[in-house]
């Protein structure tokens, strides 16, 4: 799609053309005035924004890094995974692009509704499979031919896998991935209409000397109730997690048990290092605060409260009066 911003290039020669008499300035704002129309493909519906995609990026590349880290100790060999594009597209563009026999593993993602497919290129698919059966990493392609043991041993290393997910998801939403389907014919699936618009996110997967693609396919449907939360203002809102109730809950009673030194301040003086060496048991210290006038409580060294002083069962005790407005806290 071109951009409808000029280059100073082409601001420099439509300038130069106006002034050589080669267009006409009154032909060109009757031009402008004309309406635009651009070509809009129904069934080719964009319902993510751009800011949206690169929300979606970035929560993939995160996702990518964790599938290396998990393949990487699960194959103990070279893997390297990445998001190589992040694509809005009908399903039924996505279904004719894979092949005819590859492996599909689908799984829900609750709370979300909905769910999401990971299509595995066979070459992939086999070359994983051969470390897990203690091979060298080759590939041999022979998807119509997958024994129990081949499908079972496959659809476990991928749902284990699921847990990345959940990581890779954990800034914007909890989810729960749950494999519910492994299938190696495209034909058979169905998980949406063919017009639905759906987010494919193609990882480029490369085990030892074998490469190909991890596509991820979600539906609409399914990120339709999170989409706020895909704009950049909420990434920038939600740098931390709200914590939950019970979180804060325990936070208050352990703030509740804490322990703050608690002063309460008859006066003060003010005396000569001189007389200060020379004090002798018995001595009486001036202090410059009258007996009329409420003491200062400090908690720890911040003044708080006014109080008075008096006794509680032959005890000391200071009674709290009042609390110091800011004004007289920022000026102590």
């Amino acid at each position: 799609m071109a951009s409808d911003i000029m280059s100073q290039s082409e601001i420099d020669a439509l300038l130069s053309a106006i002034s050589t008499g080669e267009m006409d300035a009154d032909e060109l704002k009757k031009e402008e005035a004309e309406r635009k129309v651009r070509v809009y493909d129904f069934k080719r519906a964009l319902r993510f924004s751009k800011d949206q995609i690169r929300s979606l990026t970035r929560i993939h590349d995160n996702f990518a890094r964790l599938l290396t880290t998990y393949f990487s100790a699960q194959l103990r060999t070279y893997i390297h995974i990445n998001v190589a594009s992040v694509d809005q597209l009908p399903y039924e563009e996505f279904i004719r692009s894979i092949p005819k026999m590859t492996v599909l593993n689908v799984f829900e993602v609750q709370p979300l509704e909905g769910r999401v497919l990971m299509e595995v290129n066979p070459n992939i698919a086999y070359a994983m499979l051969d470390r897990v059966l203690g091979g060298l990493g080759t590939s041999v392609n022979k998807i119509e031919n997958l024994t129990e043991i081949e499908n079972k041993i496959m659809s476990n290393l991928f749902e284990k896998s699921l847990e990345n997910y959940q990581e890779a998801w954990n800034s914007i939403i909890e989810v729960e991935p749950m494999m519910t389907d492994f299938e190696v014919n495209p034909q058979f699936l169905q998980m949406v209409s063919p017009n639905e618009t759906v987010i494919v996110i193609s990882l480029n997967t490369q085990i030892g000397e074998t490469s190909g693609m991890i596509n991820l396919c979600i539906p609409h449907v399914v990120l339709e109730p999170i989409i706020p939360k895909l704009s950049v203002h909420y990434w920038m809102q939600s740098d931390r997690k709200e914590p939950k109730p019970h979180e804060i809950e325990a936070l208050q009673k352990q703030i509740r048990r804490a322990e703050l030194p608690i002063i309460a301040e008859l006066g003060t003086a003010d005396i000569s290092i001189q007389d200060f060496l020379q004090l002798q048991l018995g001595d009486v210290i001036q202090l410059d605060k009258s007996i009329d006038k409420p003491l200062v409580v400090k908690i720890g060294d911040k003044p708080k409260f006014t109080g008075q002083p008096g006794k509680i069962n032959k005890k000391l005790a200071v009674q709290i009066i009042d609390h110091l407005s800011r004004g007289d806290e920022d000026g102590e």
